[in-house]
């Protein structure tokens, strides 16, 4: 796609989210089926469904996704989609790595130390970009996917969560 493919397409979602910012609130949503026989929750994906299970740090067999490594997938995702469009916009041809790396201690998890966080502890995001720009060029690319990636942000904003329950 070029920048001017692109910009044709947001153009009008831009301009009716500046006339109306309330058609830009939108609520994604996702659901999981409960495993019977495994410890395993099944998600569908909007392209398939994904098998989450237990990590093998857990007790799993590494037969299943881990919750954990698809958080940092969908950071991965998310970061690499909002630089590609970025990079779109400004005309900048760009190719490479997106990674994404968390440091989390299993005690906390498994409720073997109360005084260990549960989860992921550390996340580093990484870019290793191959371009014909400039590196001035490059880190705006960067600076201005962090700004706009939605994960990320979400993850370093910490939003207001609500747990509920119900019976069926």
């Amino acid at each position: 796609m070029d920048p001017e493919e692109l910009k044709e397409l947001q153009a009008p979602l831009k301009a009716r989210y500046r006339d109306d910012p309330t058609a830009a609130r939108i609520t994604l949503e996702a659901e999981g089926r409960l495993g019977n026989e495994e410890v395993s929750c099944s998600v569908a994906t909007g392209r398939a469904v994904v098998e989450a299970g237990l990590h093998p740090a857990t007790g799993g067999d590494g037969t299943f996704a881990c919750s954990g490594d698809m958080l940092l997938q969908a950071l991965v995702a998310c970061a690499g989609v909002t630089l590609r469009s970025v990079a779109t916009n400004r005309g900048v041809e760009v190719d490479g790595l997106v990674r994404a790396e968390g440091d989390l201690d299993f005690r906390g998890t498994l409720g073997v130390d109360r005084n260990v966080a549960v989860g992921f502890t550390s996340i580093r995001l990484s870019f290793d970009l191959s371009s014909s720009a400039s590196e001035d060029e490059l880190n705006a690319l960067v600076e201005t996917t962090e700004r706009y990636c939605v994960v990320l942000q979400t993850l370093m904003r910490s939003p207001q969560i609500e747990v509920s329950s119900a019976s069926m």
